[in-house]
């Protein structure tokens, strides 16, 4: 039931989004003069509409995406008398541009306020991903309830001399890029091994005995997924810098700014990577495995909400659905009709033609002839109708599973 629950509940978020985005566009539209005359959310037979001063608002029946229908938008759109002198192609070059960056901007705060919370409720992930050690430890063994028994002393690798700060590069010549990499090294080993650290810029190579004791690991399956049991591992005692960072609700500003930035790039090197990942999920239709780095749709996203509500996981559930704003706004940022990209692209055309006609004495240009970018426009949206097929049936055939269910 609460699987059910998060499922619906992501998707209601989903929808929230994109109708914020919408929003985005019509608040600017009104607040330059333009007319909107239809604020829509969803698409296909109408379910309920209502009039407020000069624009309608309604909900349809199919919740995916939405509409702002602003008078003018293109020199093709058929105009009302008082319509004429508002159409949005006949305003300044900045109002057409607010315009267009409102509903994107509306993603990007959006996705900024999801990570300030995230930051401030349960911390952002330690980007860090380096084999940082933030201190040296005992080592005791571990009981079948997962409790470690009490111990004394610096541990292994303190009595080494491996302190807070240095970063493991190496075992016994073994690269280790990241501290699973240290412990995986170590596990196996017995007797001394050489520790490569990098200390503020040099390299040292310190000896460590290692020192076996128990541990719980993981056994699970699919019929018992909570399944473990104990065995000798070996052990040095450094302990990882935490997983997640947490702020206080000052801290969480810059966090979430940098945090964001993080997130921007990792978004664009996604979407750049998507035609790449078109075969990786025909093989996961076909009855391949499924990447958990494959794109997925969003009933794939809601699914993936679900499961993370199913285990009161919501710092994934926030930390998803900010990816999604973020990524919601960059897509749309992309030069391709009918996206907004694509009208920003034309109204920067438009504009930098105007400039330099102005420069030589001429007046303005005609507007971009809308009906002579169908032909791509209608490649763009075939194209990503396909897409967004294949993910569909690819969260339904073979969906991520990020728990090993």
């Amino acid at each position: 039931m609460v699987f059910v629950l998060g499922v619906v509940a992501f998707a209601v978020c989903i929808g929230i989004s994109i109708a914020l985005h919408e929003c985005g566009h019509m608040w600017v539209a009104k607040a330059t003069g333009m007319k909107v005359r239809r604020y829509y959310i969803g698409f296909g037979p109408k379910i309920l509409s209502w009039r407020r001063g000069e624009t309608e608002y309604g909900l349809k029946a199919i919740p995916a995406g939405g509409f702002c229908d602003i008078a003018g938008m293109t020199a093709v759109d058929e105009l009302a008398p008082d319509e004429v002198d508002r159409a949005m192609y006949k305003q300044k070059t900045w109002k057409r541009l607010a315009v267009m960056f409102g509903g994107i901007a509306m993603n990007f705060v959006l996705g900024f306020a999801l990570l300030y919370t995230l930051a401030l409720g349960w911390g952002l992930p330690n980007r860090d991903t380096s084999a940082t050690v933030a201190g040296t430890q005992c080592v005791a063994p571990q009981d079948a309830e997962g409790e470690i028994a009490p111990c004394t002393g610096p541990g292994p690798a303190g009595a080494a001399g491996i302190r807070a700060g240095d970063v493991v590069t190496a075992v016994n010549g073994t690269p280790t890029a990241t501290f699973a990499d240290v412990v995986a090294a170590v596990q196996n080993a017995e007797g001394t091994v050489d520790v490569t650290v990098d200390r503020a810029g040099d390299t040292l190579t310190v000896p460590v005995e290692v020192q076996r004791t128990e541990r719980l690991f993981s056994t699970a399956t699919a019929d018992d997924p909570d399944a473990t049991e104990l065995r000798t591992t070996g052990a040095i005692g450094v302990a990882r810098t935490p997983l997640t960072i947490r702020y206080d609700a000052l801290s969480a500003v810059p966090g979430a700014i940098s945090f964001a930035g993080y997130t921007g790039v990792e978004t664009v090197k996604a979407i750049v990577d998507l035609p790449q990942k078109v075969g990786a999920l025909w093989t996961s239709i076909t009855g391949g495995e499924r990447s958990a780095d494959t794109p997925i749709s969003v009933v794939g996203a809601s699914v993936i909400g679900g499961q993370a509500a199913e285990r009161g996981l919501w710092e994934l559930f926030v930390g998803l659905l900010a990816t999604l704003n973020f990524f919601l706004g960059v897509f749309n940022l992309l030069p391709l009709l009918p996206l907004d990209g694509g009208h920003i692209a034309v109204t920067i055309y438009e504009g930098v033609r105007n400039r330099i006609r102005a420069l030589r004495g001429l007046g303005r240009g005609e507007p971009v002839n809308y009906l002579k970018l169908m032909p791509l426009t209608y490649v763009v949206i075939a194209i990503g109708g396909a897409f967004m097929l294949l993910t569909l049936t690819a969260d339904i055939v073979n969906p991520i599973d990020l728990f090993g269910n």
